[in-house]
């Protein structure tokens, strides 16, 4: 059988860019069982509620939805477990250094196949205030105007 080829997203977090400011990404592989592939391979996985926190050198991805795969039988896999991230020894230092800082978290952005292995796009990141979400939306809605007034003069 021929090797999977390029990148198929599963799970996308929307609200992270909403909720959070972006100020670094990684891309981190993931630790899974084979009902837990499987499941992903039929595209089901929720990252609405996920986070990473690195503890003992190890980072780990905490409540990531991956549901039940519906033909599993007792070797089916917890939905809700903690999964175990890939990545290079070097990433992880700069991860606790930046970690340590007030007010930064790992999120997860993104889960998807890439090469036909899971892969997790981790961020670096902030969480906003309220204001910040509203004049994120007003910044947005303003662009938008823009956008139909010059659509409306050609």
């Amino acid at each position: 059988m021929a090797r999977e080829q390029g990148n198929k997203v599963i799970a996308r977090n929307r609200r992270a860019r909403h909720d959070y400011h972006i100020e670094d990404v990684y891309e981190a592989g993931v630790a899974l069982t084979g009902t837990e592939v499987k499941s992903l391979r039929a595209g089901r996985a929720s990252l609405a509620d996920g986070f990473a926190q690195v503890s003992d050198g190890e980072v780990w991805l905490h409540n990531v939805h991956i549901p039940e795969y519906t033909q599993g039988t007792w070797t089916n896999h917890e939905p809700r477990r903690t999964r175990k991230l890939l990545l290079h020894r070097g990433e992880i230092d700069r991860l606790v250094s930046k970690t340590a800082e007030q007010g930064l978290t790992l999120i997860p952005l993104s889960l998807y196949f890439k090469d036909g292995r899971v892969k997790v796009e981790l961020a670096l990141a902030r969480g906003k205030r309220t204001y910040d979400k509203r004049h994120d939306l007003a910044r947005r809605d303003a662009a938008r105007e823009v956008d139909r007034a010059l659509r409306r003069r050609r």
